[in-house]
């Protein structure tokens, strides 16, 4: 089958993103997700089915089938940004690892055109999926929440163990891996599981990066709008100075650390 026109399901597509890799982006937003993270921005994501949320007061459908050749002739409007800012196209979610016939297709797309390639991901899915994205990516922004299992599954609803895996596999693999971590209050905001997660990051082959992403509450609204309840309306964010110490309790680890990214 042509991968053009393998067909796959989105729930947005933003431009001139400069998050989420290098450059100036295009994120594309794949429906679907094995884990129910409590403080997940996007759960609208979470189901692969086609829903109607609330936005505004208004109904809008959240979930749209594409092909692969609709996708690129959105991504190709921004090519010239990207050539200037060594940006690219990323993969987000949801989780791209639900939808690997597209997702893959998708890539391969994107480096035909020469286009850097970046994808979000949890990493849960089992590695003979994974392997399949790895030659057409430039990057994998994968997290890891946290080392303690018990406390993983309370907060995500699944193990962290097949994740842990296929970090060191990824890491093996000789992709270019860097390690995200959503800092979400009562859950892994102490300086002891920082560094139990940067000392893991730290003996993964090849991995030299290690970002924190502060926890938000942006995506509260959304909960509602799915007839959802927000389980973590009661926790603020971290302040800035608390982020500025959970940094340097990573950066002991030797790793490049920042907040964002």
């Amino acid at each position: 089958m042509d991968i053009m026109q393998v067909k796959g399901r989105v729930f947005d597509i933003q431009r001139f993103s400069i998050h989420d890799g290098p450059g100036i982006r295009t994120i594309i937003f794949l429906k679907g997700c094995v884990l129910r993270c409590l403080w997940c921005c996007n759960p609208e994501s979470q189901e692969y089915d086609v829903q109607t949320m609330v936005v505004q007061g208004k109904p809008k459908i959240i979930g749209k089938d594409v092909t692969v050749e609709e996708v690129m002739d959105e991504i190709k409007k921004d090519m010239p940004y990207y050539r200037r800012s060594g940006g690219g196209v990323t993969l987000s979610g949801g989780e791209a690892l639900c939808q690997p016939e597209f997702a893959v297709s998708l890539l391969k797309a994107c480096k035909e055109f020469g286009i850097h390639t970046a994808m979000e991901s949890t990493g849960y899915a089992d590695f003979e999926v994974i392997k399949e994205y790895l030659p057409y990516l430039d990057v994998y922004l994968m997290d890891i929440k946290h080392r303690n299992n018990a406390k993983h599954k309370e907060f995500t609803t699944r193990s962290n163990e097949l994740i842990l895996e296929n970090a060191i596999k990824i890491a093996q693999a000789g992709t270019n891996l860097v390690i995200r971590v959503p800092v979400i209050p009562t859950f892994n905001d102490t300086e002891e599981e920082i560094r139990e997660i940067a000392a893991f990051a730290k003996n993964l082959p090849g991995v030299k990066e290690l970002h924190l992403l502060p926890y938000h509450r942006l995506g509260q609204d959304k909960y509602e709008g799915l007839g959802r309840e927000y389980n973590l309306a009661h926790l603020e964010p971290l302040s800035k100075e608390r982020m500025e110490e959970l940094l340097e309790a990573a950066k002991s680890s030797g790793l490049i650390c920042q907040i964002g990214g």
